[in-house]
């Protein structure tokens, strides 16, 4: 595996947790994965982690999302890397220099209030500074990044507690008893990650995903490529976000924003080929 100038490759090993309707751990499960460390520059990194190929169905099961979320479609996806962690706010300084007007104040908080074509010329930045190709990852890419082999709604299970995820936690989705509403955002890594690895997929702040906006996957792609419609100015958000309900924090939920929108509850994470 080719490996940029600047970069650490380490493997890691972390617990990835499984709950019941209830909410209740049931399991606990040893992972690995391949991490690089980029340096971006003014003492700033960047964590990638190698997600494998595979393939999965994109969508929701019958009667548990709304028509955007179907009809539910086989997907073929190549190995790529995806950031561990959400963009954050020192991240964003490093290459962009001037910080967005965050809600949030903090160098290891996510960058929030960051529209679609923000994040398209950080990408660009990004690319110029590192020699390698950064972009947004396309919704494929992202939902099967996020369910990290899981069918459950929740890469985590059957739903999600303010135990594992940042929500809104005074609402529930299953069995699940009411928890705490964070009414902020958190920093990388106080949640556990998923089984591939990655941070804050559920909840902390919307995902920005590169694909225009399509009302339901009868048309979409059936590989990782993002949906592009040039005259559609909605693009697809995913994840949910530290203010939302759990439903909205799905893996298959998605949600339409126009891309000049710049809110409090959205952010990004970058992929990159593996060279």
């Amino acid at each position: 595996m080719g490996q940029p100038k600047g970069e650490i490759e380490v493997k890691v090993e972390f617990e990835s947790v499984t709950v019941d309707a209830r909410g209740e751990v049931i399991a606990r499960t040893r992972h690995n994965a391949e991490i690089f460390t980029e340096d971006i520059g003014k003492g700033v990194s960047l964590d990638m982690v190698v997600i494998p190929a595979g393939s999965f169905y994109m969508g929701s099961r019958q009667n548990e999302g709304g028509p955007d979320e179907h009809p539910q479609h086989f997907i073929t996806i190549k190995s790529f890397m995806m950031g561990r962690c959400l963009i954050t706010q020192g991240q964003w300084k490093a290459i962009m220099g001037k910080l967005p007007r965050c809600r949030f104040k903090g160098d290891k908080l996510p960058v929030e209030r960051v529209s679609w074509n923000e994040a398209q010329k950080f990408c660009e930045r990004l690319s110029k500074r590192t020699g390698r190709l950064y972009r947004l990852p396309s919704e494929s890419q992202w939902e099967y990044a996020c369910r990290a082999g899981t069918t459950t709604p929740f890469a985590f299970g059957e739903t999600l507690t303010s135990d594992i995820a940042n929500y809104n936690g005074e609402h529930t989705f299953a069995e699940e008893p009411p928890k705490v509403y964070f009414h902020s955002t958190s920093e990388g890594g106080k949640y556990p990650p998923n089984a591939f690895g990655l941070y804050d997929m559920h909840g902390n702040l919307m995902e920005w995903c590169a694909d225009n906006w399509i009302d339901d996957y009868r048309m979409s792609p059936r590989d990782d490529d993002a949906y592009k419609m040039i005259d559609n100015p909605y693009h697809v958000v995913r994840g949910g976000s530290w203010h939302d309900n759990p439903q909205l924090c799905r893996s298959a939920a998605r949600i339409r924003i126009l891309g000049s929108d710049a809110e409090e509850y959205i952010g990004f994470r970058v992929v990159c080929d593996i060279l």
